[in-house]
């Protein structure tokens, strides 16, 4: 299983339960997107495995940052280290 999720009060929670690799990122970026697009939550909120990210777990993250703005939906990271949360707004992921 690569994510779990659980919906509380219109708010999305999805926890990636181990780093992505290249086989396995754009599966679990399919899945968050079925997810949001099924329940079109008022937040995700993206609970990592690592507050720094392997790089194919920080492409299905910006994915999923794509999708979550695209929607206006506010997508929040935790587990992230800053480093990778100031990534992710310099390149306007």
């Amino acid at each position: 299983m690569l994510i779990g999720h659980v919906l509380r009060h219109h708010v999305l929670y999805v926890t990636l339960h181990h780093e992505l690799d290249v086989t396995t990122r754009a599966a679990a970026a399919l899945q968050i997107q079925t997810l949001v697009q099924a329940h079109r939550p008022v937040r995700v909120v993206l609970v990592l495995p690592g507050a720094d990210p392997a790089p194919a777990t920080l492409s299905a993250l910006a994915r999923t940052r794509r999708l979550c703005a695209s929607l206006h939906v506010p997508l929040v990271l935790t587990g992230a280290s800053a480093r990778t949360r100031r990534l992710l707004e310099a390149t306007g992921e």
